[in-house]
């Protein structure tokens, strides 16, 4: 079933982030998306929630209403509905694409004319992280609140949520100038470990929420995309660090 409801009380990205979060909670919702600018809300779930209970888990300052109702089967999607699903998604995913892709090609023009694997290796994670905290710094509170909904440590210590873009930012600097390169690696893996642990779970769990791989500026949808680039970071810390030792 899907349910749209109206929404008072947002007036930043950071609310929208933190309504998302509060009902994204609820055992029976699958999936919540939030439109600012509209103050509504379009909610997925497995039965019908009394607005009473959702009203009873967002904080006091927002006040939700029933809009409409729309009742979706799963057995009446249509094979141009599925494509179509795709397409928005591969759409949705588009800028994380062409950064990976950018990347790529930045990291092998820095090489090729000695290549060395191991120092492509190093470019390629230096620029990720620099490029990736870059859109997390351009709103540190809403990626915080974002970044709380999957990564389990971000969840229990907000701190660490606000501190990670500058931990990035600082991979970034030793993977770029060649510098602890050991410690960074398993940084990598630590951080970027946690993180695909939380990515995994809610992917199992079929929940649909704003990926904060990029921040809050581009909306990107949680998908295998976001569990694939955390891996392939992973990989190659791992190889890295094997090399070493």
């Amino acid at each position: 079933m899907k349910h749209i409801y109206k929404i008072s009380g947002m007036t930043c990205g950071g609310c929208r982030n933190s309504v998302e979060q509060k009902l994204s909670g609820h055992d029976e919702v699958i999936n919540v998306t939030v439109d600012l600018e509209q103050s509504e809300a379009t909610i997925e779930t497995k039965s019908h929630i009394p607005v009473e209970q959702l009203q009873a888990i967002l904080p006091n300052k927002y006040a939700i209403s029933e809009k409409q109702e729309q009742i979706v089967h799963a057995t009446s999607k249509n094979e141009n509905t599925s494509l179509n699903q795709t397409k928005t998604k591969l759409q949705e995913l588009r800028p994380l694409f062409l950064i990976f892709g950018y990347i790529s090609i930045a990291s092998v023009l820095l090489n090729y004319k000695d290549w060395n694997t191991e120092e492509f290796m190093l470019d390629f994670m230096g620029l990720f992280y620099i490029v990736f905290s870059f859109f997390k710094f351009l709103d540190l509170k809403g990626f915080s609140q974002s970044f709380a909904m999957y990564d389990p440590l971000a969840r229990v210590s907000s701190v660490y949520a606000w501190v990670y873009p500058f931990i990035e930012l600082g991979l970034a600097l030793l993977f770029l100038m060649r510098f602890q390169i050991p410690i960074a690696l398993v940084v990598t893996i630590i951080i970027l470990g946690i993180s695909t642990f939380g990515v995994t779970k809610i992917l199992l769990d079929k929940k649909s929420i704003q990926c904060a791989c990029l921040g809050t500026v581009l909306k990107l949808p949680m998908t295998q995309a976001t569990f694939i680039e955390n891996s392939i970071m992973i990989c190659m810390a791992i190889v890295m660090l094997t090399q070493i030792f």
